[in-house]
């Protein structure tokens, strides 16, 4: 069985099928795009099982009436063998009630197909690059890094479940200021560590103590070489070598939320690999970059400003405000020349790109977007580029703000938030809200047992599952498929829920929003939750009624479902699913 067998899916097809009737009758004429053809829940359960845009949609172009190509369309799909009523809605919607049997297939489908439920061959093997994290390799990764690193791995999962290859990139800016004083830092640590009383830290070098350990590292390959050497002997090796540092504790730090980069990019690499000259040759080809003086700044001209002759990247052809520099007076790259040429980079070993910045970082996404729509787009078709901006979070105990100083180095590290909290609590937190959303996170509501934390809530659905599973065994009932007949109504609508993960993922996929998972999750956790306590007042809901073999053997198998379904939605997520709470 495969993932197209899905009730949703073979609707679909269904549907196409109808259409095709049409066409062949003449009704239709030939050829009409289908793309914004949707098949769906209907917004208001009453009005049926599934519902379709199909009339409103390709009315216009067929030249027809909507409720006209509906009536058609209805008198194809009413001689479907599970649909009980088609009917039409308003203008032209069309809404369908499918017979019990058509969700009891469902629960089937989800068994046979597993940890695959919900698995799409969408992406049909095009190769996303998500490019996430990529914090300066300055220091140990802290909470400012951590909500991006979790959107960006879910959504890699996702696209992978979707159908897509995905590499997970890593851009380490190892080539600019802040780097050489990351070596000067590294630098004085040494001497501290050959037995120096360096005193206090000076303004403008990094204070943090995760420095002694590379102080340390340095004096024991090299001794007391290079205590009293000029920088130009040490400065470029130290900066190697505390970068190279800096990135294991990093890929350290990642890991305890479960997140493994394929690669690692390097800025100084890209350069040394001559490839902003590589992009600027082909964009002068077409006629993308030109030499050009840049207006003044806005508002009052600095006393010091004159025009100075540049190459300017033709940004604006592609909407953004205003033609970019691509090297300084000095002849040197500019950050966006180099940040061009690693898209550019980046570009020739995939189908799309997607970067996950945080949202400071707004102000760059029209260049960067008009960069690589010039450098893919120019000789055929622009792959396809998005630019998720996350916002930063606000980390809080109790209620009140926990106070951070990067200027002291005093600053929560991600280390010390998974391991009071736990890696699940943290990835799942991260995607509870959209990544533009402002987003508070409080040590005490993460972890607590209540309705209110999604995290607890979700979690405790897969938990409350196993234990029934548990007792259920321990009475000798277990689950089976043999009378599911015997489901009534409100078992039928906990599995039309569930129905809806495959379409789920796949319009989370292609909205590049991992987040629809977690609330999809959410749902169906209210629904379980519903469900059980529905049983607290009416004792013959229960999923456990041990007087009636059959129908909770019935019930367990919908359980189990259930379950699995948590399952795979909690490993897109990259979190675990709990056996007891």
């Amino acid at each position: 069985m495969n993932a197209n067998q899905t009730l949703y899916a073979t609707y679909s097809a269904h549907l196409d099928a109808a259409l095709d009737a049409l066409e062949a009758a003449g009704t239709l004429p030939g050829g009409l795009k289908r793309g914004a053809v949707t098949v769906e829940p209907p917004r208001d359960p009453s009005h049926g099982d599934l519902a379709t845009n199909a009339a409103m949609v390709l009315a216009k172009p067929a030249g027809m009436k909507p409720r006209d190509l509906a009536e058609a369309l209805v008198a194809e799909l009413n001689k479907l063998p599970d649909v009980t009523s088609a009917e039409i809605a308003g203008p032209g919607f069309i809404n369908l009630r499918l017979a019990p049997g058509a969700w009891i297939g469902e629960l089937r489908t989800i068994a046979a197909l597993g940890d695959d439920y919900g698995r799409s061959a969408m992406g049909a093997g095009s190769t996303v690059n998500i490019e996430y994290v990529s914090a300066n390799p300055t220091g140990p990764m802290h909470m400012g890094h951590c909500r991006g690193a979790v959107v960006g791995d879910a959504l890699a999962s996702l696209l992978e479940y979707a159908g897509h290859k995905v590499i997970r990139e890593y851009y380490v800016n190892d080539a600019g200021a802040q780097v050489e004083v990351l070596a000067r830092s590294a630098h004085l640590r040494y001497r501290e560590a050959l037995g120096e009383d360096i005193g206090g830290i000076p303004e403008g070098l990094y204070p943090g103590d995760y420095l002694k350990g590379v102080g340390e590292a340095l004096a024991a390959e090299f001794g007391d070489r290079y205590v009293a050497a000029p920088d130009s002997e040490w400065l470029v090796l130290f900066r190697e070598k505390a970068v190279a540092a800096m990135i294991v504790m990093i890929q350290a730090d990642l890991a305890l939320l479960g997140i493994h980069h394929d690669l690692f990019a390097s800025e100084a690499a890209v350069v040394a690999a001559g490839k902003p000259s590589e992009a600027e040759a082909f964009l002068r080809q077409h006629d993308l970059v030109y030499d050009g003086v840049l207006e003044a700044p806005k508002g009052k001209t600095p006393e010091d400003w004159e025009p100075v002759e540049l190459p300017l990247f033709r940004s604006t052809k592609f909407g953004d405000d205003q033609d970019r520099p691509i090297r300084k007076s000095n002849g040197a790259w500019t950050y966006f020349g180099i940040d061009l040429a690693y898209h550019y980079q980046k570009a020739q070993g995939a189908d799309a790109l997607v970067d996950i910045w945080g949202a400071d970082h707004a102000g760059t996404v029209k260049r960067i977007k008009a960069a690589v729509a010039a450098l893919t787009g120019a000789d055929g078709t622009a792959i396809p580029f998005e630019v998720k901006l996350v916002q930063m979070v606000q980390l809080l105990r109790n209620g009140e703000p926990v106070k951070m100083s990067k200027r002291s180095g005093q600053f929560v590290t991600l280390a010390d938030v998974v391991q009071e909290v736990g890696k699940d609590v943290v990835r799942f937190t991260m995607l509870t809200r959209k990544p533009e959303a402002q987003m508070d996170f409080d040590f005490a509501k993460v972890v607590e047992a209540s309705k209110d934390n999604p995290v607890f809530y979700v979690q405790y659905a897969h938990a409350r599952i196993r234990s029934t599973l548990r007792k259920g065994a321990a009475e000798g009932l277990v689950p089976a498929d043999t009378h599911l007949d015997m489901l009534g109504e409100e078992e039928m609508d906990l599995i039309k829920l569930a129905a809806q993960f495959p379409r789920t993922v796949e319009a989370a996929a292609a909205a590049r929003e991992p987040h629809r998972i977690a609330f999809f999750l959410q749902e169906l956790a209210a629904g379980l939750h519903g469900y059980w306590n529905l049983g607290n007042d009416r004792p013959e809901k229960r999923f456990i009624v041990v007087q009636d073999g059959n129908l909770t053997s019935a019930r367990l198998y919908l359980a189990t479902m259930i379950g699995q379904l948590v399952r795979n939605g909690l490993s897109l997520l990259g979190v675990e699913a709990v056996e007891e709470m």
